[in-house]
């Protein structure tokens, strides 16, 4: 987006710093730790990358951060960090791993859209950058089928999203309002009741009838339908190429600049581990749930892990030019003044170690840094 907008992206700073507003909301599933690594072995004759003991790595104990999770959990990122130890945080929502990134208690972490926004907006552009991309889709509109049997049927309903301003809560918002309704997006009142509703008390609440469905993330979503609810609707029916980012990988811009190879060494195990998960998605899917087991103390059960693995789509573009759309979501329903989001994306790193793959190059979509 054109510079000349940094006067109004300074105006929206406050609004950014006074609500939750582009955080990514608490999965429900994994909890806060220092570490959460796998028990994995340093291979024989390994060197340490760019002289670094360790590089720490943050991600959500969801099934939209599959990468990491398999990543971890199969030991694709020491693989490629060699001795140097590949060290791990989970988090249950984006503003902790955005305070850690910053704080330097991570170096580069999987986060939704809207964190990885909000965070580099938040800093005037200087503290993160994006990097890679991991996964898409993986979010429904999920409703009582017995109270809402139709589209339509939203309206006048309760319906619940993970945080207000958060990547779900966006994208329902503007859903509202392509339906030509209303809907105050401060208080979550008008035509629809938008009910902002933790994601581990969303499936409770929804049980006990005090909320008509939600559009909420996976396995949240899935969780709710083996609770009797119905899939109204699956957000990436609504995208073209039913393709739009969840899940982007970012760093520290501090890191970027003096262990590039540490971030190369991260992409390529990264790369590594999503051609793997999607030539064997049945084994990757039983390592993503090990590893949330290790992470939270809970694995998924079947009904809830199968279809929401089914949904989620495990890619390393960024997919950048629907991050663009998500914000200008975000500005349409009130809760940001324009963006001038103008080099978030630093790929660099990434298309060098696509074509070393033999992959195709991925695109900024303008938002690289030039």
């Amino acid at each position: 987006m054109p510079a000349n907008r940094s006067s109004a992206l300074r105006r929206g700073l406050a609004v950014a710093a006074a609500l939750p507003l582009l955080a990514l909301a608490a999965c429900g599933y994994g909890s806060e730790s220092e570490d959460s690594s796998s028990d994995q072995k340093v291979a024989a004759g390994a060197e340490k990358i760019d002289g670094l003991d360790s590089v720490r790595i943050g991600y959500f104990g969801n099934l939209t951060h599959a990468t990491a999770l398999v990543g971890n959990q199969k030991g694709f990122f020491q693989k490629e960090l060699g001795a140097t130890r590949a060290q791990y945080a989970t988090f249950n929502a984006g503003p902790s791993e955005i305070e850690a990134l910053n704080a330097g208690s991570i170096d580069i972490g999987w986060i939704g859209p809207s964190p990885a926004i909000n965070g580099y907006t938040k800093s005037d552009g200087k503290s993160l950058k994006i990097i890679g991309g991991s996964a898409s889709g993986g979010v429904k509109l999920v409703v009582d089928p017995d109270k809402i049997k139709s589209l339509k049927d939203v309206k006048g309903k309760k319906i619940a999203t993970p945080q207000l301003g958060n990547t779900q809560d966006v994208a329902f918002l503007n859903w509202i309002a392509d339906q030509g309704w209303k809907v105050d997006a401060q208080s979550g009142k008008g035509d629809v009741t938008v009910v902002r509703s933790d994601n581990k008390v969303t499936p409770d609440a929804f049980k006990a009838g005090s909320l008509d469905g939600a559009w909420v993330p996976e396995p949240t979503a899935s969780k709710l339908v083996a609770e009797g609810g119905k899939v109204l609707l699956d957000e990436a029916t609504l995208w073209p190429d039913q393709k739009f980012v969840i899940t982007n990988i970012i760093v520290s811009q501090k890191f970027l600049k003096e262990h590039p190879k540490a971030v190369e060494a991260v992409l390529k195990a990264s790369v590594e581990t999503n051609k793997w998960i999607n030539a064997n998605p049945g084994e990757a899917k039983a390592a993503a749930n090990k590893q949330l087991e290790l992470d939270s103390g809970k694995a998924l059960p079947a009904e809830v892990l199968d279809p929401a693995w089914k949904s989620i789509q495990i890619t390393d573009d960024p997919l950048a030019s629907t991050l663009d759309t998500e914000a200008e979501h975000a500005v349409k329903a009130g809760l940001l003044e324009q963006p001038d989001l103008a080099g978030i994306y630093d790929l660099t790193i990434l298309n060098k170690v696509l074509k070393a793959a033999g992959e195709s190059p991925v695109d900024a979509a303008g938002l690289g840094t030039s």
